[in-house]
């Protein structure tokens, strides 16, 4: 995989509206397919170019062009010029680092999402940028790479099973923003599980490997955060769209969508509350097993203390001390420290100190 083509701040000084790559280049070619349906008939095909798209733009049917990869600027223009996108569209298409937004140019609705997947092993969070624009009689969704979470739509279309192919291109963008809103309860059930996992460990024996994962789901919950808390602000602006794009039918879906949304972001915050009290939980049970530790040290120093002033005052060398020429004296000498170290050791006890 290639790093970024160009950073955010190797732009600084360029007009406005130039549209410039940023971000990782996921994909080595830009892959442009398009299905175009109604409610009797539906094509499907693969385009070897930007200028096959071209005479979809004054059909009557429904058209959905999907992109996959976005570091072809020139592929990015030509697709902007045939369907009248604005340059300012085209610079925040093809900037991956863009947040989650939607704009309402009366002639088509860019939104703009954070489309997310659990790696290898359900390991890490990764995010992907996806760009979607919606005009009266098509939608044109950009993405960084191919693969998505939109392929039952594209089944529920070839099969025309649903409202979909009797709906309009507002429903189409309902139901690609729906499946990426639905894929986050699939990571939020992941990190749940990880969370639960973590909890355990921590009633058990924490260990430095239990920090490293604290730490860890901690960062995939702030990055899962960024992607979804900007998104109720998207999902309420087409709800209350004016352009006459978007439906009375259509909203009602997109006020559920929203309701989604707002579970996503108060799951995504509860469990963020949970991960930063496992933080002090573990780091409480690290107090507590050291104040353990130091409180039995302290327990075998105090009780050597007085063996220790006895042992010193017979180690002395006076010529003149009785107990050393008496025939009992170093039985005594045990017997005394024995006995202080039992006298204290019930007083410890007797004050619940062990």
């Amino acid at each position: 995989m290639q790093k970024s083509v160009k950073r955010a701040s190797e732009t600084a000084g360029l007009p406005p509206g130039t549209p410039v790559h940023i971000g990782e280049r996921k994909t080595e070619h830009v892959r442009i397919t398009v299905m175009d349906y109604d409610e009797s008939r539906f094509e499907e095909k693969e385009m070897k170019s930007a200028e096959e798209c071209f005479p979809f733009r004054d059909k009557p049917t429904i058209t959905w062009m999907n992109v996959d990869g976005l570091h072809d600027l020139p592929v990015i223009e030509k697709i902007g010029e045939c369907f009248g996108l604005h340059p300012l569209i085209l610079e925040s298409i093809v900037n991956t680092q863009q947040r989650p937004k939607v704009e309402d140019l009366q002639d088509y609705i860019f939104v703009v999402l954070k489309m997310l997947y659990l790696g290898k092993g359900d390991s890490e969070v990764t995010g992907e940028h996806v760009s979607l624009v919606i005009g009266c009689n098509f939608v044109i969704s950009f993405q960084e790479s191919k693969g998505d979470v939109f392929e039952p739509i594209r089944d529920r279309i070839r099969t025309g099973k649903g409202r979909l192919r009797k709906m309009g291109s507002d429903y189409l963008g309902y139901a690609l923003i729906d499946a990426i809103v639905d894929n986050y309860f699939i990571i939020l059930e992941s990190l749940g599980d990880k969370v639960e996992v973590l909890e355990e460990k921590l009633i058990g024996r924490p260990a430095p490997q239990t920090l490293r994962g604290i730490h860890r789901l901690k960062r995939q919950l702030l990055f899962l955060r960024r992607a979804v808390w900007p998104l109720r602000e998207v999902i309420s602006g087409l709800e209350r769209s004016e352009a006459g794009l978007i439906k009375k039918a259509t909203r009602l879906y997109l006020r559920d969508v929203y309701d989604h949304t707002i579970q996503v972001i108060d799951t995504v915050e509860t469990l963020r509350d949970m991960v930063a009290g496992m933080l002090d939980i573990y780091l409480t049970s690290l107090s507590n097993r050291m104040n353990e530790v130091m409180k039995v040290l302290t327990i075998v120093a105090t009780i050597f203390i007085p063996l220790t002033f006895v042992a010193g005052i017979y180690g002395m060398n006076f010529k003149h001390m009785p107990e050393l020429e008496w025939r009992y004296g170093y039985v005594f000498a045990w017997g005394l420290m024995i006995a202080m170290s039992a006298f204290m050791l019930l007083y410890f006890k007797r004050k619940k100190w062990i």
